[in-house]
């Protein structure tokens, strides 16, 4: 097995969520079968919208931090703080690319019009990588990006009730009338408000994504 490094905090929910995932997806049947994850869960990294260089900065001394800790393997449940990659390999150590494996996995459904549930540094993220793999995305316009940011924070703060769970299955399904064939939980605070049973098309969520390869690269 190789040691996990996880750059958390990015929210701190989000990321307790997806460790949990990725123990659930371990096959394991004693405590020794499971992976060892080193994480950082640091919800102080800066703003990755508003302070782009200083958060790239941050989550390049996390990652040295993980290596220098153990880490064999460097993964990241925070799609938007994906566009500091390269701050991150500069640790030498393998990066699970949650965006590629992701649109690799929304490929394998045969759909060719994609849905984007994310930030909106997410989502020019999943545009670039959804074109060159030759399939089209479909956004949220007008106020919808704005609902969708109030619901991101709304579970940042702690709430997951009705209110911002009701306003992101609205969202999906306005995806879904503009003709996507399957969405993408392109934020990991999308799977914290929408279920798979809730969307009529193909949910492609991130996060479980980025566990299902953390298991395999890893165990």
């Amino acid at each position: 097995m190789k040691t996990l490094g996880i750059l958390g905090g990015m929210g701190p929910v989000a990321t307790t969520a997806f460790m949990a995932r990725v123990q659930a997806l371990t096959p394991a049947k004693r405590d020794e079968d499971h992976l060892r994850m080193l994480v950082d869960l640091n919800p102080h990294v800066p703003n990755r919208h508003t302070q782009p260089e200083a958060a790239g900065a941050a989550l390049g001394e996390m990652a040295v931090r993980l290596r220098d800790a153990g880490a064999q393997v460097l993964a990241m449940p925070c799609n938007t703080a994906h566009a500091h990659a390269d701050a991150i390999r500069a640790a030498g150590l393998p990066f699970i690319d949650m965006i590629g494996a992701t649109v690799e996995a929304v490929a394998a459904t045969g759909v060719t019009r994609i849905g984007v549930l994310a930030t909106p540094g997410g989502e020019a993220l999943y545009a670039g990588a959804l074109a060159s793999a030759g399939l089209e995305i479909v956004r949220l316009e007008g106020a919808d990006r704005e609902a969708f940011m109030a619901a991101v924070f709304a579970v940042k703060a702690g709430d997951d009730g009705e209110g911002p769970c009701g306003e992101m299955r609205r969202l999906a399904a306005g995806l879904m009338d503009a003709g996507a064939g399957a969405v993408i939980a392109g934020c990991t605070e999308v799977p914290l408000l929408l279920r798979a049973e809730e969307v009529s098309v193909t949910l492609v969520d991130s996060a479980e994504v980025l566990a299902e390869e953390c298991v395999r690269l890893c165990g």
